[in-house]
């Protein structure tokens, strides 16, 4: 059975050294991290294979899903639990006929309601808007509109990811619009409590102001 998207969604790094990679994942998911996203865009495949393998049998250790980004030939390689694609990642459609029916894709859908209600209509799992704040990760990024997720809870049946620049001073804002789950490189790989850090963002969805 598949694991609903929420609370902390930890992107990972793009660190060559696996060892530390793995040490600051294994500190997140210590503190409860519900999703784990791979991402790296520059390493070879040979570093690719032996990260994404080393941290799906870390997550599986804690009971956590391991997604992979926009890299379809990789998920289904070391069967992961699931794709994330970007908007020119790779077709949904093409990506459940690989992985199948039990896998969890999710889709970046920006600052555009009707991307994602395409891409629930097509078997996407979630789906994921930002940029909310200014991304080091993607400084281009186009911003989205908070009053999104208020009208993505509206429209959808899938749940609504955050992305973008959030850190544990504006993730409240999100939370308590509705995002089902904030997703998060540097504010929580950057910190220096990485544990500390995840609690932190976790605690956010426990309190009673939190929208379900």
């Amino acid at each position: 059975m598949k694991q609903k998207i929420n609370g902390l969604y930890a992107i990972t790094p793009e660190w060559a050294d696996t060892s530390k990679l793995l040490d600051a994942v294994r500190r997140a998911l210590e503190a409860t991290t519900r999703v784990v996203q791979y991402r790296n865009k520059s390493g070879d495949v040979a570093l690719q294979h032996e990260q994404a393998s080393e941290l799906l049998t870390l997550c599986r250790e804690f009971g956590v899903p391991l997604i992979i980004n926009d890299n379809l030939r990789l998920a289904d390689l070391i069967d992961a639990d699931g794709l994330h694609l970007g908007a020119d990642d790779g077709s949904l459609k093409e990506a459940r006929f690989i992985l199948g029916p039990d896998k969890i894709i999710g889709v970046s859908c920006y600052a555009s309601l009707p991307l994602a209600i395409e891409a629930e209509i097509h078997g996407a799992d979630y789906v994921a808007f930002g940029s909310f704040f200014a991304s080091p990760t993607k400084p281009q990024a186009t911003p989205a509109p908070i009053s999104l997720l208020h009208e993505a809870k509206r429209r959808l049946n899938i749940p609504v990811v955050a992305i973008g620049g959030i850190t544990l001073e504006n993730a409240t804002t999100l939370v308590q619009a509705g995002a089902d789950a904030i997703a998060v490189i540097s504010a929580l790989f950057d910190s220096k409590d990485i544990r500390a850090t995840a609690n932190e963002f976790n605690t956010l969805f426990q309190r009673p102001e939190h929208i379900q």
